[in-house]
C-alpha cells in the first residue's frame, strides 16, 4: 500500500538538519555557561562556611580574608581575588560579599558578560 506524498508526516532532512543546529547551539552555550554559575555556586558555600565558623565570629577582618584564602584555595576558585570581597561585622557575626563579573566569548566578536554578587546568608 503506498502512501501519497501530501499525506506523508515527518521530518524533512532540512527540518533535521536545522533542528541538530539549534541542539548543538544550546549544548555549546551551556557548556560555555555552565562553569561560571556553578564557581558563583562554590563562591557562595564559601561565604557561607566562613560567615559560620565560630572561629571567625570575633576574628579580626585579615584573619576572615585569611580563612578564604585557604578554602579557596582548596576549591580552586579563581574568579574573584580576596581584595574584591567586602567583609562587614556586626552583633559578633562575619558578613562577606562580593561583586564581580565574567566575559565568555562565545563565537568571533560575540561574547557573554556574567555579573554576579554572591553574600554569605546570616
Amino acid at each position: 500500500m503506498k502512501i501519497p506524498a501530501n499525506k506523508q508526516y515527518g521530518m524533512s532532512l532540512t527540518g533535521l538538519l536545522m533542528g541538530a543546529a539549534v541542539l548543538g547551539f544550546a549544548a555549546i552555550f551551556g557548556m560555555k555557561l555552565i562553569p561560571a554559575y556553578m564557581q558563583d555556586a562554590e563562591i557562595k558555600n564559601l561565604f557561607d562556611a566562613v560567615a559560620r565558623d565560630p572561629e571567625m565570629q570575633k576574628a579580626p577582618i585579615k584573619d576572615v580574608r585569611m580563612s578564604y584564602i585557604k578554602r579557596a584555595s582548596v576549591a580552586n576558585v579563581t574568579a574573584i581575588k580576596p581584595d574584591d570581597i567586602e567583609i562587614s561585622k556586626d552583633d559578633g557575626g562575619v558578613s562577606l560579599s562580593a561583586s564581580y563579573s565574567i566575559k565568555i566569548p562565545l563565537a568571533g566578536n560575540a561574547s557573554l558578560l556574567l555579573e554576579f554578587n554572591p553574600s554569605s546568608s546570616n
